[in-house]
């Protein structure tokens, strides 16, 4: 992952290494899209997602109205936490974790080549023995359909393992 720096994290031995970093963000399942609403207040949401590496950048799909693209278009920077394994470690008194936190900036309104090349990816990675069908519900429903771009500014890791 480009710009892939723990320079600021603070548990210094605490720090997810880069390769692994790059696992959890191509394989998670989802990440929490952490936002700023027009009237100052911090708005966080679960979203799926898949990483376009290519191009070093998410893509979200969502309906084209809506509270998120609201706080979008008064703030696009944002941030993407995406959590992997965990696990609460009741004899220590601690838990197990890994995560990855990446600082971004959203784009919108994007080309419809790019919206449906982000749709591709998405059923590529979340419904890949049902691609066909996918497709033909992507096609019915594009037109209802928006793609948030979320390029990659930087990015850090965390994990901490406990036996």
């Amino acid at each position: 992952m480009k710009n892939y720096t723990n320079e600021q994290v603070r548990r210094q031995d605490r720090l997810l290494d880069e390769n692994l970093a790059d696992e959890l963000v191509r394989k998670g399942e989802y990440g929490v899209l952490s936002m700023v609403t027009p009237e100052g207040e911090g708005y966080g949401i679960p979203v799926n997602y898949v990483w376009d590496e290519s191009l070093n950048a998410l893509y979200i799909h969502c309906a084209p109205q809506g509270r998120k693209l609201i706080c979008l278009a008064h703030q696009p920077l944002v941030t993407f936490t995406i959590i992997g394994r965990t696990g609460v470690v009741p004899s220590k008194f601690t838990t197990n974790y890994e995560s990855v936190v990446l600082a971004c900036t959203a784009h919108t309104g994007l080309p419809a080549e790019e919206r449906m090349k982000a749709l591709e990816l998405i059923l590529d990675k979340y419904a890949p023995d049902d691609k066909t069908v996918g497709l033909k519900y992507t096609q019915k429903s594009f037109h209802r359909t928006e793609i948030i771009r979320l390029d990659i500014r930087s990015a850090s890791g965390k994990c901490k393992v406990v036996r």
